[in-house]
């Protein structure tokens, strides 16, 4: 018994014990290695303030990011400050991140502009994954955004750009800013959606709703310090918080008065729009630890919102395109022509005939998505992406401009080609499923209101295209800056001359 254990015998188990101890804990580390190993940080960051230095030039964010994309790839990080970020520009990437970890990106960041003008993180929009977002997406999608609701609502659409054409019906030479004649349609198709009335633009009160709106798009993407560094925030350096109390206190003021009118004039039974669905549906109870009365609030602002910048800005996108690209606009007039006739104006019956008009609008989505950035995601679990692991509280942006404009899925991508959607990419569509083409995002978070915007979009274009001739004041291109802000925008205005080239009395002129 004693030879057994001599130190003799002991010394090469000894050995071997400890060779398969040092073996086991190096393939431990070696997989810990490989398993949280990150994504390239982009390089050139600052102590404390991160990359923010790199976001303050002329150039758009998403030009900027799509710019270290071409250096670092499809997936890098970039830090806003103390906030890591997830920056991808790929298909795949986006694939990954939109199917598989799905759940895992469902979130949204805390930032001031969503806690202060999304009635702390109460918007559709903004607020994070959870109960309440489910409910008020299930609301809003059965009673505005489903089929049949868009079917009911179709007529909506079709008078609102009648009265525009009516409108801007003139045997003179008029200069049209089509900015504004664009967000006139939107803004009252969503009026009377939401809160059954009209938008009258010219009156005093709807002026200033007009400027809130606009001013909450440009507050919610405009950078903000003490987003980046919150330890700042109590001094408010660039006083962005106080413009955003300002615009939340008066976009409040101006839904508590429809929220209101609304009440003393509702028949229970007999809901006349969706401000009235709503009232009824949430019936004053709690949903998620927030009040009625702000469920209601968020809920119909974000509808408006929703449809008007970002209809608005598709549109004048569209025509810019089409104004730069003269052969482009004759082949769409053409198929009008052709498939419409010149005796009557476009109905919504008459849109799945018009491929190339649909066309037209994937390529003006395709260089000029809405949303360039995406809005912002964030982790709510680890989670690997591209072969890196990217940790629970990580931020995400996707870089939807450079994903739709990759050479290697799209031939000669900076050129305006909507025939690439009746031939080598015919059968990509918009609704999320194909990740080339995600204007509108994809996943659970992605817009609910496709169906909706899509229909908007194309009676507003179809009926413009046929009902006038359209030209820029000097017969020149127009220019194609972008202003930066949580939606992509036409920085100048767009000024044209719409000329009648149908029958006087389909105008509904006398």
């Amino acid at each position: 018994m004693n030879n057994l254990l001599s130190p003799s015998t002991l010394q090469p188990f000894t050995i071997c014990t400890t060779l398969l101890f040092l073996f086991v804990l190096f393939w431990l580390l070696r997989s810990r290695r490989i398993n949280t190993s990150v994504a390239p940080e982009a390089g050139g960051a600052w102590p404390l303030i991160g990359h923010l230095h790199l976001l303050g030039g002329s150039q758009p964010p998403h030009v900027t990011l799509g710019k270290l994309a071409d250096k670092y790839g499809p997936i890098f990080t970039f830090r806003f400050g103390v906030h890591k970020t997830l920056v991808i520009s790929s298909c795949e990437m986006a694939k990954q991140c939109f199917t598989v970890n799905d759940r895992a990106f469902a979130s949204r960041p805390k930032s001031i502009a969503f806690e202060i003008l999304g009635y702390n993180f109460s918007m559709i929009g903004f607020s994070p994954y959870g109960s309440y977002w489910r409910t008020v997406r299930k609301i809003s999608t059965i009673h505005v955004l489903s089929a049949t609701r868009i079917d009911m609502l179709k007529h909506v659409m079709e008078t609102e750009v009648k009265n525009a054409m009516k409108d801007s019906h003139s045997s003179e030479k008029v200069v049209t800013e089509m900015k504004k004649w664009f967000g006139d349609i939107a803004i009252n198709v969503m009026f009377r959606t939401v809160v059954g009335e009209r938008f009258d633009g010219e009156g005093e009160k709807n002026k200033q709703i007009r400027k809130a709106f606009r001013e909450l798009f440009h507050l919610c993407g405009s950078f903000v310090i003490s987003d980046s560094l919150p330890f700042l925030r109590w001094l408010d350096l660039d006083g962005k918080e106080k413009e955003m109390k300002k615009t939340a206190k008066e976009l409040d003021e101006f839904v508590q008065g429809w929220i209101d009118q609304h009440k003393r004039s509702r028949v229970p039974g007999n809901e006349r729009d969706f401000m009235d669905v709503i009232i009824s549906a949430v019936d004053d109870q709690e949903i998620d630890g927030r009040d009625a009365g702000t469920t209601i609030k968020t809920t119909c602002l974000s509808l408006i919102l929703a449809g008007t910048d970002t209809t608005t800005s598709t549109l004048t996108w569209a025509l810019c395109l089409l104004l730069n690209n003269r052969e482009i606009l004759s082949k769409a007039v053409q198929e009008l022509d052709t498939q419409i006739g010149r005796e009557k104006m476009v109905m919504e019956s008459d849109l799945h005939k018009l491929e190339y008009l649909q066309a037209i609008i994937k390529e003006t989505m395709r260089l000029c998505p809405t949303v360039p950035l995406n809005v912002p995601h964030e982790s709510t679990e680890d989670c690997t992406i591209g072969g890196y692991h990217v940790p629970a509280g990580t931020r995400l942006l996707t870089n939807i401009s450079k994903l739709q404009q990759d050479p290697f899925i799209y031939s000669n991508p900076l050129e305006f080609r909507p025939e690439r959607f009746l031939t080598t990419h015919k059968d990509i569509d918009l609704k999320g499923q194909h990740f080339e083409l995600i204007p509108f995002g994809a996943g659970r978070r992605m817009c609910p209101g496709i169906s909706f915007g899509l229909k908007l979009i194309q009676i507003t274009l179809a009926t413009l295209l046929h009902g006038f001739d359209i030209v820029t004041q000097d017969g020149g291109p127009v220019g194609m800056v972008e202003q930066s802000g949580l939606t992509n925008v036409k920085a100048s205005p767009l000024e044209v001359i719409l000329t009648p080239r149908l029958s006087t009395e389909l105008y509904g002129q006398n």
